[in-house]
């Protein structure tokens, strides 16, 4: 039996529409990956969908060899993940979400990162925005030039606030992420990037700048998580304590940090119900490496700030309208 090196992990939460997309783009890719003599597995948690999700993967991947379907009861993402992770027998594990899908050449490009960069613990690729249908390359910060390499995860995140990690363009290290404790499953929103900046605080970081993954964002507006407002305590960025001696002596972090919690609370702290909890982070900023648009934002009126937070949701939510109703058009009849 062929050692495996890769264990790829899909979590689905009610993504009918998306999953077996995702599912294709990694099975198109066992047979050259086993032709080259490398093991991949596929490891799909079912976190408790409501829809048919379950149903269309279990027949996607019927007779497909490396590949096995576990369904749960509905506990988040976060304890997915970690589900898979804890199934995984492969010495690197692969996140892609259900929404996602990778390229063609995405484990190749990455297994000759691997071999590369031999120091590092996680290795992540570019990837792409797609949105009202079109594809853009994520301004992820690298410097100009770059092509791969070791990076600075939290001086490139800073730069433009695009990540450079995202769950559907990174492998890791099986035995780091047994050593850093995973996903913290109490969080709703950033489970993800606590797990990010404790991996990159502790090990290597190596970057292909090359769009090899694909971030969804045409999911409907009330189905992503980041276009609600979450409890503080289950947010990550009220749950950062553990940074606190790093950030006084790492620069880097501190920048991105700041950057974050800036545009982070914005919804927070023009809502009524938790103005006073994004007062108290907002409390940890130093405002004199925050860009002065944004300074000018929570140093000016409440009032004035929320009236025009209000226009700017009605104008989106109108342009909005308007290209799903272009696309509509553009499509063919059935």
């Amino acid at each position: 039996m062929q050692e495996i090196t890769y264990s790829v992990f899909i979590p689905v939460y009610n993504k009918r529409d998306y999953v077996v997309r995702a599912i294709e783009s990694v099975t198109a890719q066992l047979q050259p990956m086993a032709e080259a003599g490398v093991g991949v597995e596929l490891i799909i948690v079912d976190d408790g969908s409501t829809d048919d999700s379950y149903q269309r993967v279990s027949e996607r991947i019927e007779g497909l060899e490396f590949c096995q379907l576990v369904k749960q009861e509905n506990q988040g993402v976060g304890a997915a993940r970690n589900k898979g992770i804890a199934l995984a027998k492969g010495r690197y594990v692969c996140f892609l979400d259900a929404d996602d899908w990778w390229e063609p050449s995405f484990l190749a490009e990455i297994d000759h990162l691997r071999a590369e960069f031999p120091e590092a613990a996680v290795y992540a690729s570019g990837f792409y925005l797609v949105k009202n249908g079109k594809k853009r390359v994520a301004p992820v910060g690298v410097a100009d030039g770059f092509e791969r390499g070791y990076i600075n995860y939290c001086l490139t995140y800073a730069k433009t606030l695009c990540m450079p990690i995202t769950s559907s363009s990174v492998v890791i290290s099986r035995q780091s992420l047994v050593e850093v404790g995973c996903f913290d499953e109490h969080l709703t929103l950033g489970e993800d990037f606590v797990l990010w900046i404790k991996l990159a605080l502790a090990y290597k970081v190596a970057f292909v700048n090359r769009p090899l993954a694909n971030y969804f964002q045409d999911v409907p507006v009330g189905k992503r998580a980041t276009r609600r407002l979450h409890q503080p305590e289950r947010h990550m960025l009220w749950n950062l304590d553990f940074l606190a001696e790093e950030e006084k002596r790492n620069g880097d972090l501190k920048l991105l940090l700041d950057r974050l919690r800036c545009g982070g609370v914005k919804r927070y702290y023009l809502s009524k119900q938790y103005h006073e909890a994004a007062m108290g982070v907002l409390e940890k900023v130093e405002w004199s490496h925050i860009p002065a648009s944004t300074y000018k934002f929570y140093h000016s009126p409440l009032w004035l700030q929320r009236i025009l937070f209000g226009l700017r949701g009605a104008g989106y939510r109108c342009k909005q309208m308007a290209v799903s109703l272009l696309l509509n058009r553009r499509s063919p009849k059935r």
